[in-house]
């Protein structure tokens, strides 16, 4: 991927005329100030921002709005090009600075239309919240003003100006980080084609925990053949952009006192997300008259996502809910403006979207259809342009339905989140999370802990959504949302703590259909075993559950590699080293090795058995995205599962009926060839030298700024690449894509650890660090730290924050 952007960007010539200069740029631009005073227009009373020797700004204000705007402030001073990126990538306004490299992404992103939902939400928040939203846009547009000569750089390199910043940018952000964790709309997608590629029957069974027994039912009046060629090839640019990866999962666990060492409950959370440069998160501190929270952010959005106040503690994972429908449209072909549902012809909206592109003079205009399913998010003809002899467009019309189209609540339930002081007023808070769906855990300083699961969850008429579905029927229609009080949700529970891992949450008691696509339950499992091995946990348990790199599937895959017949000397070496390994997908390990390319290799010969030499569509089973905005879809990882069941029942007629003419037709050829395979790659890759295997030396992470795909910016905005461990199973999380294997995408984006008895015990980490300018010392500060397992602590009291200050700067309004 960054080879790719790195292509086509340099060959735009984009950005050839300013390398030269660029050095020289950099020695004249000044960092911002983190000491002095500073007369701001739009202040009440004077705000003090104590930064603490790890880059992390406290602020203090007497009242919420000049809060909201030091906030805005301080988040443009560090990452307002990072805030001017996302905006853009939402919005489908990449084109306007990075030229015709990015057009398709953002004629999807227009079809989607993220900017035009979060405009509409804007016009109808209540008063207190878009008042959160205009102070915080109003601190943002207050650094643009002040700071037009002394932008970041990568402005002056990319030759443009940041417009205002408005209400609607910081909820179309949210709707982007919904999108990217939301990823059903593509697993459909790739469903749909596998049915195309095998039938049902055959596709049923590759479905992870879904009952090989059940067969998958078409709709009747559906073919998919040529459903999605345009979303399958036109997207393979953004992950670069945007810092996230579709179904990249998360941890969150919560212990009460009685299974810790102080008396009080701990709580524990890492998200995991793509890395970037500069980080997605940004940690800060929030104090007004009667608000005190500390956590992470998301630069472009007030308030703190993740942390904790005086009271109480939350974390969060990706509930990995179903929010997404594709359905089947049909128009009319004597007037391509409308489309036939319950037997009448419907209007669509028809929206005309201009894309400027640089270089160009003239805009590109992309023609939106919506029916009442939502936007058409495939590439259809505009309606100018004629249809095909059978009147409909070359490719299906797919619309898309997506509760982030729909609602725009989330900026309430986080102003109120913050303030909660008990259980009651945290489920009342979370009432109004809608997108994305998350498992809540939560923690008070009286002794309470608890889970909850929040957000809009549909309810559907015809159960499961698993592949699009007609749109002219009225058969699949929402009917409703899931009401807040049936969601699942527990409150001190009888076992003392409560794990979420992107695992089921739910029984097959449970009444409403959530999601088929539950990640598998490794993670969740391997915490519940760390948790409950020691009596009383410490802080610093909780740091050692979250840097476990312990594979449990590598634990039944082994014995299968140690009766392979040993007949070289390589093997022999191989075999010893597995009959002594601890199972950790450490970075220095040979084990890790061994069994990661192994199974990668198996698993590659059991798809083709079954799906034959598409190279494509395997690499999507996989977890291959085809999303604009991410790397991974909602299979990832979640066929490991499947893959050892297979192992242990291994039935006859998997590799018997194989499509591949010369491919094994047995498992024990199957595995013997996957074992050899997995030595001639790692000989070929790391040398005859077994013992030099080790697994870092093919896993390894690279914090990527988007403009260090050009060569000669690259080492100045990336960091890396660094060896790191683990894989999608493992509580260390190191996840890679099937296409590139060495290049790790998915880790713990953010680490914290909350000590309910003593705030200023608790543990907080991000990389690559606070800063989104490359010459500050705190761009890059915290790669050390993230690497090794460290974390530094969450300053909080007072004192503590001013006896590690760096700085201390003073924003005092300006009354003239």
């Amino acid at each position: 991927m960054a080879s790719w952007w790195r292509k086509n960007l340099n060959k735009t010539g984009e950005l050839g005329g300013f390398v030269n200069g660029f050095y020289s740029l950099l020695t004249h631009r000044q960092l911002p100030s983190t000491s002095g005073t500073i007369q701001i227009a739009g202040l009440h009373d004077p705000v003090e921002i104590i930064t603490d020797q790890y880059g992390v700004p406290h602020i203090y204000a007497s009242n919420d709005d000049d809060l909201y705007f030091a906030q805005g402030y301080i988040h443009a001073q560090e990452r307002l090009w990072q805030m001017d990126l996302h905006r853009r990538l939402g919005s489908g306004r990449l084109s306007e600075i990075f030229g015709a490299v990015t057009l398709e992404t953002d004629r999807f992103c227009r079809r989607l239309g993220m900017h035009r939902a979060a405009a509409a939400d804007v016009a109808s928040l209540p008063e207190a919240d878009l008042r959160v939203l205009e102070a915080y846009a109003s601190g943002v547009n207050s650094f643009i003003r002040r700071n037009q000569n002394k932008l970041p750089v990568e402005f002056r390199l990319l030759n443009y100006q940041p417009e205002p910043w408005q209400p609607a940018h910081t909820l179309q952000w949210g709707k982007v980080q919904g999108w990217s964790l939301g990823g059903n709309w593509e697993t459909e997608l790739i469903r749909a084609r596998i049915i195309e590629k095998v039938g049902v029957e055959r596709a049923a069974k590759l479905e992870p925990g879904y009952d090989p027994e059940h067969p998958l039912i078409l709709p009747p009046g559906v073919s998919y053949q040529g459903i999605n060629l345009g979303l399958l090839e036109q997207y393979q640019q953004i992950q670069t952009l945007s810092g996230f990866s579709v179904m990249g999962g998360s941890n969150n666990w919560v212990v009460d006192g009685s299974m810790t060492e102080s008396g009080a409950p701990l709580l524990c959370n890492d998200p995991h997300l793509g890395q970037a440069a500069p980080s997605i998160w940004f940690e800060c501190h929030l104090v007004s008259k009667d608000l005190d929270v500390t956590g992470s952010t998301f630069p472009g959005a007030p308030g703190i996502i993740i942390g904790h106040n005086q009271h109480i503690a939350w974390g969060v994972t990706n509930a990995v809910s179903d929010v997404q429908d594709l359905y089947v449209e049909k128009f009319n072909p004597e007037n391509p403006r409308q489309y036939e549902f319950a037997g009448q012809w419907e209007e669509a909206e028809i929206i005309r979207e201009e894309i400027k592109v640089k270089g160009q003079d003239m805009p590109m205009i992309e023609e939106v259809r919506v029916t009442r399913h939502g936007p058409i998010v495939t590439h259809i003809p505009a309606i100018s342009q004629p249809q095909t002899s059978e009147g409909q467009p070359n490719e299906l019309p797919l619309a898309l339905r997506w509760t982030g189209l729909e609602s725009g609540t989330l900026i309430s339930a986080i102003r109120h989140l913050n303030r909660a002081s008990n259980w009651q007023e945290f489920q009342n808070a979370l009432r109004d999370w809608d997108v994305p769906a998350q498992n809540f855990v939560y923690a008070d300083r009286e002794g309470n802990i608890g889970y909850t699961m929040a957000g809009n969850i549909p309810i559907r008429s015809q159960g499961l959504a698993l592949i699009p579905m007609p749109g002219w029927t009225g058969e699949y229609e929402w009917t409703g949302r899931v009401a807040f009080e049936e969601l699942p949700q527990v409150y001190n529970p009888e076992q003392h703590y409560l794990v979420t891992a992107n695992n089921r949450v739910i029984d097959d008691n449970y009444p409403y259909y959530i999601t088929h696509e539950w990640l598998n339950g490794y993670r969740a499992q391997r915490i519940q075993q760390m948790l409950t091995e020691k009596q009383k946990l410490t802080v610093e348990d909780m740091s050692r559950i979250q840097n476990d790199y312990y594979c449990i599937p590598a634990t039944e895959v082994v014995p299968y590699m140690l009766q392979l017949e040993a007949n070289t000397a390589l093997k022999r070496a191989a075999h010893e080293i597995l009959q002594t390994w601890d199972y950790q997908l450490s970075p220095n390990s040979i084990g890790a090795s061994l069994y990661t390319t192994f199974i990668r290799k198996l698993e590659r010969l059991v798809l083709d058995a079954l799906l034959g030499d598409d190279e494509e569509l395997i690499h999507q089973y996989l977890g291959k995205s085809l999303n604009a905005l991410g790397t991974l879809n909602g299979y990832a990882g979640r066929n490991r599962p499947l893959l050892l069941r297979l192992l242990r029942e291994q039935p006859a007629n998997w590799f018997s009926d194989s499509v591949i003419p010369n491919g094994p037709k047995t498992w024990s050829v199957a595995l013997e060839r996957a074992f050899e395979a997995t030595l001639e790659e790692l000989q070929a890759r790391l040398g005859s030298n077994i013992l030099r295997w080790q697994y870092g030396a093919i896993h390894k992470m690279k914090y990527t700024h988007p403009l260090g795909a050009v060569k000669a910016l690259e080492g100045f905005f990336n960091r890396g690449p660094f060896s790191v461990g683990g894989d999608s199973d493992t509580v260390n999380v190191g996840s890679s894509i099937i296409t590139d294997p060495e290049n790790v995408v998915v880790v713990p984006s953010y680490r914290q650890i909350i000590d309910l008895d003593q705030f200023s015990r608790s543990r907080s980490i991000h990389a690559p660090g606070q800063s989104g300018q490359p010459g500050s010392k705190h761009y890059d500060d915290f790669i050390a730290l993230w690497r090794t397992g460290k974390t530094h602590p969450m300053l909080y009291r007072r004192e503590e924050i001013e006896a590690q200050a760096e700085g201390t700067l003073h924003l005092n309004p300006n009354r003239s």
